[in-house]
């Protein structure tokens, strides 16, 4: 079984799908703890779910917040960023190397990198002019949005559409994204 970490921020739709997923019989995976950088909604999910649920808040372990997760999911397969904001650097990178995945909102490498997430990516495509955005699952490196790409999809650019309009379109997209990420790990796992 692979046994998976979750990291998040925010009110988590992409957790949400991620543990939808893992519940069924036929995927022999596990979300064995939730980690935020600050409050959020997701770890009230962790918690419905009846997964551990962690707060290390970044304002309080600060540049030491990397090794605090590591010693959380050092004994974890496959870590996986679903909204996670803070930016992971140290001994998580190297021993997780390849085993490390993020959702983005747009199409890698188009609106990514230092400063771009959430409504700010949506904000950037539409102020461009694209025709199609997205999201792209990647695997984490010590870049910011700069490691392979698993999966992307690709969703249209309304010419009436807000960033809040364009991210609720892309959302499902991204909880599909992600799921087939994980089912790449899980079929390669040994058994």
């Amino acid at each position: 079984m692979l046994n998976i970490a979750v990291l998040v921020s925010g009110g988590g739709t992409n957790l949400q799908a991620i543990i939808d997923y893992t519940s069924r019989e036929a995927v022999d995976a596990s979300v064995e703890v939730v980690i935020s950088d600050r409050e959020a909604y997701a770890l009230e999910r962790a918690e419905a779910a009846g997964i551990k649920g962690v707060l290390l808040d970044r304002k309080v372990y600060g540049n030491r917040l990397s090794d605090e997760i590591y010693k959380l999911v050092k004994d974890c397969d496959l870590i996986i960023l679903a909204g996670y904001l803070s930016i992971l650097d140290g001994k998580i990178l190297e021993v997780f190397s390849g085993r490390m995945i993020n959702i983005h909102p747009s199409l890698i490498p188009s609106f990514c990198g230092p400063g771009m997430y959430g409504r700010r990516v949506h904000k950037a495509a539409i102020r461009r002019g694209v025709k199609v955005s997205g999201c792209t699952v990647h695997i984490v490196d010590s870049g910011t949005d700069t490691g392979p790409i698993l999966i992307q999809k690709v969703v249209e650019v309304k010419a009436d559409d807000t960033p809040e309009t364009l991210a609720a379109r892309i959302l499902p997209f991204e909880h599909v994204a992600i799921c087939e990420a994980l089912q790449l790990f899980v079929d390669k796992w040994p058994n």
